[in-house]
């Protein structure tokens, strides 16, 4: 069981990680495989957690901040609070996609000035719509949340079937690259989108690029549409229950619910026969046919 620095409770650090981590006590819970209430006992203060889920919690954290050990829960808050920044990237409190440990990136700064100016216009919450690569002819939904957390970047939270993905999403020009990590099979998932002039994103479509789960784990692209289906409160604990009540909707629709134009979008021919007869010899999404919009002003 996890006692911590006896002078600060054990439930302020756990409740100061998931900060930092811009992770929901759903999606904990989701990871560790209990219940809800259970996380939500530990962040009230009610309980810690046993020394399975300890020992489970701490190895957990340690896939996001590098060394991180179950000695570091005898930090002080303030010794916590540096450590997950210097880890995270950033100053204390405000992690980032950058920081010591982490990989060169000298485009940070522009994404960060991009982000701060239009990434308003993204934030809120998504159903995607791709093919299923493992069961040609059907599909998929994924449901999302973007916003921008401390940093000021835009964080990613995206679940199927109990699949979560955590991520970035980096805008630059008029166009948004995705960088998640899949926690369940281990593994980095891309996609580019298409952005939009308007204040407030509707539609946004582009390609993805993951490997498949299968045991080759082959590498799949594909192409995705994300429908808005809610905008944030500003509330992040309100948000964060909107986004777990959303992770449990549907995610394997029948093939005939998806419409025919959008079928056609994401599951087109390509290859030397069609380009042959004017088509793509690559998979490819041309700005000319993106269906990404900004919503209607009112």
């Amino acid at each position: 069981m996890i006692q911590g620095n006896m002078s600060e409770p054990f439930s302020e650090k756990l409740s100061l990680v998931l900060k930092a981590l811009s992770m929901s006590r759903a999606r904990l819970a989701a990871d560790l495989g209990v219940h809800k209430s259970v996380v939500g006992r530990w962040v009230a203060g009610a309980v810690a957690p046993s020394a399975h889920n300890a020992s489970r919690l701490s190895a957990l954290i340690a896939q996001r901040v590098p060394g991180f050990t179950a000695l570091d829960w005898d930090r002080s808050l303030g010794s916590l609070q540096t450590l997950l920044a210097t880890e995270l990237g950033g100053r204390p409190g405000t992690p980032g996609p950058g920081g010591r440990g982490g990989l060169p990136f000298p485009l940070l700064g522009q994404i960060l000035a991009r982000t701060s100016m239009h990434g308003a216009a993204y934030e809120g919450f998504y159903r995607s719509t791709r093919p299923y690569a493992r069961m040609p002819g059907r599909y998929l939904h994924d449901h999302c949340m973007l916003r921008r957390d401390a940093s000021g970047f835009l964080r990613l939270s995206m679940a199927n079937a109990g699949v979560f993905v955590d991520g970035w999403v980096l805008l630059l020009h008029d166009q948004l690259f995705v960088v998640g990590a899949e926690f369940t099979s281990a593994a980095l998932v891309f996609a580019i989108l298409h952005g939009v002039d308007g204040p407030k994103a509707e539609v946004l479509d582009g390609l993805t690029l993951s490997p498949n789960l299968d045991p080759e784990r082959t590498l799949t692209a594909a192409a995705i549409v994300l429908h808005r289906v809610g905008d944030l409160t500003g509330d992040p604990t309100a948000d964060e229950a909107r986004f777990a009540q959303l992770a449990t909707g549907e995610c394997e629709p029948a093939a005939e619910s998806i419409p025919q134009a959008l079928r056609e979008h994401l599951a087109r021919d390509i290859g030397p026969t069609p380009f042959a007869l004017g088509g793509d010899l690559q998979l490819r999404l041309p700005r000319s046919r993106a269906l990404s919009r900004s919503a209607p002003t009112p």
